[in-house]
Parts: structure tokens; C-alpha cells; sequence
């Protein structure tokens, strides 16, 4: 799993988002952080305390052109 850290347009301040190897969004923070490095230094501690085991199987970055051939 890994933390990324989130800002948007219409929020301010920085989000932690927990993602898993699937590319799944995990768990986000609801609070708001000032700069970046906070934002991921909590989400790397709630991940510490979270204790769990990514199971997840990474998706396939490359589409099949299977489709295409029949052309």
C-alpha cells in the first residue's frame, strides 16, 4: 500500500489517501493539512496503525487490441 497526498481545486490544505496496489482508494483522511509532508507523515502513521496485508493484484497497465484486429 501507499500514501499520496491529495489537494483539490475547491479544497484548501492537503488530504493523506491510503491506495492499495489495485489502484483502489483504501481510506482518506478528512482532515486537512497545511503542506504536503504533514499530510503524508499522518497518512504514513494511520497506515503503520492500520497493520494490514495488501492482497490486492495490480491491474494490467496495457489493453489488449484484440478489438482491433478484426478490422
Amino acid at each position: 500500500m501507499h500514501v499520496y497526498a491529495v489537494c483539490t481545486p475547491r479544497d484548501k490544505g492537503w488530504r493523506w489517501r491510503i491506495m492499495n496496489a489495485a489502484g483502489e482508494c483504501v481510506e482518506e483522511s478528512r482532515t486537512r493539512f497545511a503542506t504536503i509532508s504533514v499530510a503524508v507523515a499522518e497518512g504514513t502513521r494511520r497506515l503503520a496503525a492500520m497493520k494490514t496485508v495488501d492482497r490486492s493484484v495490480p491491474r494490467n497497465p496495457y489493453r489488449l487490441t484484440t478489438h482491433l484486429r478484426s478490422r
